[in-house]
């Protein structure tokens, strides 16, 4: 099956699953600040059922609406990211909970032995309602709650999809900086640099650009490849350290050369998609593994509509403006 037969058929199924849950979740683009962008379950019994029937753990946001300034910024910086929301809405239930509410809240909070007017407090749980991890409190960052959440799907011994372990790299690049590191290879032609070393598990970024010659600058997460292995893979393929005292000019016409000539450049993608699609497309391999639910019915949009998404540069402005529309 093509990937193209593929898309179409995931297009229909994101369409079904949003139509079904459009009366019963909050509208992501018209919401307090505090829930950021993800479309939120507001009823404890409807959230618990929908994770009977979609077998998902649930997603348990007790948060302050509206809040304080922690409660704004957790929302902004934590629950606005794009690939932050697409695994909170595709891989559990989404429930909020606001802890400054009478009734069904109160009941909730009670329940879970919540405190009420509190800052940001995430619990992940089954069917059951149990929790599968400890609660995510007192940690307000991005990898505090994905933590979590990798591990609560670990739990539940759910496949993680491509798309979760990119926003976890694209994590470890801002929160696991010691582990983060630069080199640079030089080659005939950086378009098959490029495509080979992004191939490669533990490159995060590569980029196009010239010291003396074409070159590719690779950014990598050294505890999972190290120097010697990537220099080695690097020679094998004909490729050769270069002395990063020289300049780097970027070659920003040429860099991904195979995303830049498919449709997938009109879609709203992280740097690490990008790097990972780039080298897929270079190796005939399909791209579609490393595309979220919404790019992927986006994707299927441009290639049966030729609508298509023009994207600015911004991951997180485009992909905003998208949903906006």
């Amino acid at each position: 099956m093509t990937y193209k037969i593929k898309l179409t058929i995931l297009f229909l199924l994101t369409l079904f699953v949003q139509n079904n849950n459009a009366q019963e979740r909050t509208n992501s683009t018209n919401q307090d600040p505090e829930l950021g962008k993800v479309s939120w379950y507001r009823d404890y019994d409807e959230a618990m059922a929908a994770s009977t029937k979609e077998d998902k753990p649930v997603l348990i946001l007790f948060q302050e609406v509206p809040g304080c300034a922690t409660c704004r910024n957790y929302g902004h910086n934590v629950l606005s990211n794009p690939l932050m929301t697409e695994t909170i809405e595709n891989e559990f239930v989404p429930l909020a909970i606001f802890n400054n509410n009478k009734g069904k809240d109160l009941t909730t909070l009670k329940k879970y032995n919540e405190p009420t007017w509190n800052n940001p407090v995430v619990r992940i749980v089954n069917k059951n309602g149990d929790n599968l991890v400890k609660r995510v409190a007192s940690d307000y960052s991005v990898k505090g709650l994905y933590d979590a959440m990798l591990k609560a799907l670990k739990a539940e011994k759910k496949v993680i999809p491509e798309y979760v372990k990119i926003l976890g790299e694209e994590i470890k690049i801002n929160f696991n900086a010691q582990n983060i590191k630069e080199t640079h290879y030089k080659m005939y032609c950086f378009w098959t640099g490029e495509k080979q070393l992004g191939s490669q598990e533990g490159v995060l970024i590569t980029q196009a650009g010239f010291m003396n010659g074409e070159v590719v600058k690779v950014k990598y997460d050294a505890s999972k490849i190290s120097k010697v292995e990537l220099n080695n893979f690097a020679k094998a393929n004909k490729m050769q350290p270069v002395d990063t005292n020289e300049d780097f000019t970027w070659a920003k016409k040429d860099e991904d050369y195979y995303l830049q000539h498919s449709q997938l450049i009109y879609l709203p993608l992280s740097q690490v998609q990008k790097t990972r699609i780039n080298s897929a497309l270079g190796n005939g391999q399909s791209p579609l593994p490393y595309l979220s639910p919404k790019q992927t019915q986006w994707l299927a949009k441009i290639d049966a509509d030729k609508n298509e998404i023009l994207y600015n540069g911004d991951f997180e402005k485009t992909w905003n403006e998208q949903i906006n529309k």
